[in-house]
């Protein structure tokens, strides 16, 4: 797994199990001391549940997340790893991308942040209808 591009000091959106306090976040990522979790935020995608732990794909919803700044990216590989991302798109089930932040109305703000974007087909998972996945909701993926 390759870094691609990501630097300190960039910002990454997370809005399933990375957002602080999260049931299912895994133990084992120095998620706080890595980094720095910042204020929420709003993206636009579709977020949909897949059983205990939420992907977004191409949409118009405005998702919430919560701003995290990256400051060790030493962690990149233990995070890429934790969100099955691997050097083969054909492969992987999450992608890494950058995305544009919007703000409580949806108005972008000119912020850009990394997001694990989900890389399946997504038909037959339930939406989540207000984008918003509830940190109680999630189970461990691993």
């Amino acid at each position: 797994m390759t870094l691609r591009n990501v630097e300190a000091g960039d910002l990454f959106v997370f809005y399933g199990l990375l957002k602080q306090g999260a049931a299912g976040q895994p133990a084992d990522l120095p998620l706080a001391t890595a980094g720095a979790f910042g204020p929420p935020c709003r993206f636009r995608a579709h977020m949909v549940d897949l059983g205990g732990f939420p992907g977004v794909v191409d949409g118009d919803t405005l998702c919430h997340g919560v701003r995290w700044e990256i400051r060790d990216v030493s962690i990149l590989p233990a995070m890429d790893a934790f969100e099955d991302m691997t050097d083969d798109p054909a492969t992987s089930l999450y992608l890494r991308k950058r995305i544009p932040l919007c703000d409580a109305v949806g108005k972008e703000t000119g912020e850009t942040a990394w997001i694990y974007w989900y890389n399946r087909p997504v038909g037959g998972f339930p939406p989540v209808a207000d984008g918003n996945w509830p940190l109680d909701a999630g189970k461990s993926r691993k």
